[in-house]
């Protein structure tokens, strides 16, 4: 008999979302792994940018998606945004970082650049060549203009077992690492096994601190209680088609922007939402189950089994996978509690 996704209550509207926005779909790199559309060229205009921010309160706001400042408009919506009494971040593969002025860097509340190998032969085969140097160029810029950084990374096949590595870069920026587990949103060749997944979380907890695990299965194998906010909740992915997600990796086009303007902060009655929340009914009398929920509702929703446990779950393979983590105090990110990021300092 098929199992039933169980739609989780009701939450209550948040104070304030995490908003998540992309304002093109461009970028100046073409790299594999990638979940943007690189077949077509979206992009928000100023005003749409605007009826987003004002039609939610907000905590925080992150550019990504593709490379922000090849938007033509870019000067134009940032000095917008920094108006904003919000955090505002921006995740770039450095080209973004590098056309701004000094003064424009320093509007941001941190800058997030993509490296997904310990080395620069690695990171340039893979993102194109001089990426490592570009990144290294711009976050010291940013130490020395008092910006704080922090490194993403992109767990998947081809570096699930050097992420460690990747953490002992970031440190020397004095910067964390917050990493993603790869989703396959356009192709599962990059893909975890379920045994790369787990041997890669514990390989990092090995030689690393933690600031924030979202995860939710690495969540509840390490211990921690239930998190507050993250998708389905109080994260919204405003996408450059105009378009209105609970998850940047969600499958399928949106609701239409104007959705958002119309409900506000009762977005997060939309169907979309409610899927991100629900529940697979054999998840239902786990022991896991507050921290967990059923593990990650995009990938469960990618794989088209949102009625499905996870497919990393151990719980479902008569398996459990107690992972050891070494808590640490730092300073608190803007996404650390708006999608399911792992953020951690390396030893």
């Amino acid at each position: 008999m098929a199992l039933k996704a169980a739609a989780h209550k009701e939450p209550m509207r948040p104070d304030s979302f995490a908003l998540g926005l992309g304002l093109t779909n461009e970028c100046n790199l073409a790299c594999a792994f990638c979940y943007r559309d690189p077949t077509r060229t979206d992009r928000l205009d100023l005003e749409q940018v605007r009826s987003v921010v004002e039609s939610v309160p907000l905590r925080s706001v992150n550019l990504g998606t593709g490379e922000n400042g090849l938007h033509p408009d870019f000067p134009a919506i940032l000095a917008y945004l920094r108006q904003k009494p919000i955090k505002l971040t921006m995740t770039s593969n450095g080209r973004s970082v590098q056309i701004l002025s000094d003064e424009d860097v320093k509007a941001f509340h941190e800058l997030e650049f993509s490296l997904d190998y310990p080395n620069e032969a690695e990171q340039d085969a893979q993102r194109g060549t001089g990426n490592w140097a570009l990144i290294h160029e711009q976050a010291a810029r940013c130490r020395t203009l008092g910006v704080p950084v922090t490194f993403v990374a992109v767990m998947m096949r081809s570096n699930f077992d050097r992420l460690a590595d990747i953490a002992g870069v970031a440190k020397t920026y004095g910067a964390p690492l917050r990493l993603n587990v790869y989703q396959a949103v356009r192709s599962d060749r990059f893909a975890l096994s379920y045994e790369q997944y787990w041997t890669g979380f514990q390989l990092l907890f090995d030689r690393t601190d933690v600031l924030a695990i979202g995860e939710p299965l690495v969540r509840a194998m390490a211990g921690l209680p239930p998190r507050e906010g993250g998708c389905g909740v109080a994260t919204i992915r405003v996408t450059p088609r105009a378009t209105v997600q609970p998850c940047v990796y969600w499958p399928g086009r949106g609701a239409p922007l104007h959705v958002l303007l119309d409900l506000g902060s009762g977005i997060v009655a939309e169907d979309a939402f409610t899927d991100a929340r629900s529940v697979p009914e054999a998840c239902s009398v786990c022991d896991y189950l507050p921290s967990c929920r059923g593990g990650c509702a995009g990938r469960r929703r990618l794989l088209d089994q949102l009625d499905q446990p996870d497919p990393y779950c151990p719980v479902i393979r008569g398996e459990r996978r107690a992972l050891g983590i070494r808590l640490a105090e730092g300073r608190p990110l803007a996404k650390s509690d708006s999608a399911c990021t792992t953020v951690v300092m390396a030893r």
